[in-house]
């Protein structure tokens, strides 16, 4: 055998052209489409290709229905009886072959917005009342009319119909476990270092209010559209029409769509909208981050344990391991999540002159980047649902640190005049082992009311969270943000 084939026998074959077509999962590009694509499901009618071309179709049909009956336009007498029952028809029950259809039709055009107006000549062929209509067909249209409000009916579908909810569904999460774990204390670390105590709940309430405005920040997003013509300026429409009150007309079927109306505008809707609602997810996703290391941590310091899932392997060599893999699974692909979310708000905001196509391009990893977000949230969700806290392992950390006192100490020495508190409990305790005894014999010697220091004496690490308890029971019962 001589080294050329050798190689190849190591490489393994490429998949033939027999085998081709039947590609899936296991020869996916994406993630999102090969090993999570159970998990990017949700998105997929409202994000993917055929979730575009169905959203092209549905705008320019309703474009076509609404200049139907206008006084302006004689011509267009509105659709009823089989004319409305086909038009509805295209609407409701658009397929995957339907799609298909316009592919072909593309493949054909290079255009894909073209071919959609194209597919829908062929659908109206059949009806007497459409097929004399299809003039009016993408009428004083230039693509991005379509596209822009296409885009805007695909990301508000899948920001109200999946995003959410399930970013509610993780926020919920963390109101439960905090509390749960209201009242549970824990070592706090500042700097990786221990520090003052606070509780279990509180740290996950915390967490959670941080979403919650984050999620508040993307539900309230405005989603603009536009319909002005080739550069914005009713260049067509006014030279066909030019009586007609084009601006009225188009900010109405805008509003229609249920989208806000943007009224100056070059070729492009400039995007400013979407830059605005990938950068709230961003932050989100920025503060899940934070989650899955910090829970990362615990379960690296035994204040989480992990359940077990029967069959599971955590290493394929050392058999007692549980890795904490859905909270390094979360990061991993909500950083690739916000490495598209973040060049897509830097870019899509930026067009050459009336327009360029880079957008347009760009545009089209929208699904990608909101399948990171929606793998990683559960992937998280998956894991905070495996967490079991260990109370005698956060107890015994807390005993082992007597020294994180010396902070209340040193602040009630301060309230009753006593000279360089703070000085004198870092003699005491920086860098050095602090037992209870130690820490003990320091107050017996302080001179304030007996009732201060019986307080100080009658503290523990466990006891000293401050408020903590009430935090995380306040939020957890509603009263956050």
């Amino acid at each position: 055998m001589d080294a050329a084939v050798s190689q190849r026998a190591q490489l393994g074959r490429p998949v033939s052209a027999g085998e081709a077509g039947a590609r899936g999962p296991l020869t996916a590009l994406s993630p999102a489409d090969g090993r999570y694509a159970a998990q990017a499901d949700a998105l997929r009618d409202s994000l993917s290709e055929f979730g575009l071309i169905r959203h092209r179709v549905l705008v320019e049909v309703h474009w076509l229905r609404w200049l139907a009956g206008r006084p302006e336009i004689a011509a267009l007498q509105p659709f009823e009886g089989a004319a409305a029952a086909l038009l509805d028809e295209i609407c409701n029950d658009f397929s995957l072959q339907d799609a298909a259809r316009i592919k072909q039709i593309e493949s054909e055009t290079n255009h894909d917005v073209k071919a959609v107006e194209y597919y829908l000549r062929e659908r109206f062929a059949a009806e007497p009342a459409l097929a004399a209509a299809e003039g009016f067909l993408h009428f004083a249209c230039t693509s991005e009319d379509i596209n822009n409000l296409a885009y805007a009916l695909m990301l508000r579908e899948a920001r109200e119909q999946t995003l959410l909810p399930m970013m509610d569904g993780l926020t919920a999460d963390l109101q439960g476990l905090a509390r749960r774990f209201a009242d549970l204390p824990m070592l706090s670390r500042t700097h990786g270092q221990p520090a003052s105590p606070t509780t279990l709940g509180k740290e996950f309430a915390n967490l959670a209010q941080r979403l919650v405005r984050q999620r508040r920040s993307a539900a309230q997003c405005e989603i603009f559209g536009k319909f002005n013509g080739a550069v914005g300026n009713y260049n067509a429409h006014l030279a066909a029409y030019p009586k007609a009150d084009w601006e009225e007309i188009a900010r109405g079927f805008v509003a229609n769509l249920g989208l806000a109306w943007n009224p100056l505008t070059t070729q492009i809707e400039p995007h400013d909208w979407i830059a605005e609602l990938f950068d709230a997810l961003a932050r989100f996703n920025t503060i899940c981050l934070d989650l899955a290391r910090d829970a990362w941590g615990y379960i690296a310091l035994g204040y989480f344990r992990q359940q077990s899932a029967p069959g599971e392997v955590g290493s394929s060599t050392m058999p007692h391991k549980i890795n904490p893999i859905d909270f390094e699974n979360a990061e991993g692909n909500l950083g690739v999540a916000n490495a598209l979310l973040r060049h897509l708000a830097e870019k899509l905001p930026v067009s050459r002159w009336q327009r360029d196509l880079s957008d347009s391009t760009a545009l089209r990893n929208a699904g990608q980047a909101l399948a990171g977000c929606l793998i990683g949230w559960r992937s998280l969700r998956r894991g905070l649902a495996k967490l079991e806290a260990d109370p005698e392992r956060m107890a015994a950390d807390l005993q082992a640190h007597w020294e994180v006192l010396t902070e209340a100490v040193q602040t009630v020495m301060r309230r009753y005049g006593i000279p360089h508190p703070y000085e004198k409990l870092k003699a005491l305790s920086r860098g050095k082992p602090l037992s209870r005894d130690g820490l003990h014999a320091f107050i017996e010697t302080l001179e304030i009311p007996a009732e201060a220091k019986q307080r100080l004496l009658a503290l523990t690490p466990a006891t000293y969270t401050g408020n903590a308890t009430t935090q995380a029971r306040h939020f957890a019962d509603g009263g956050g943000e």
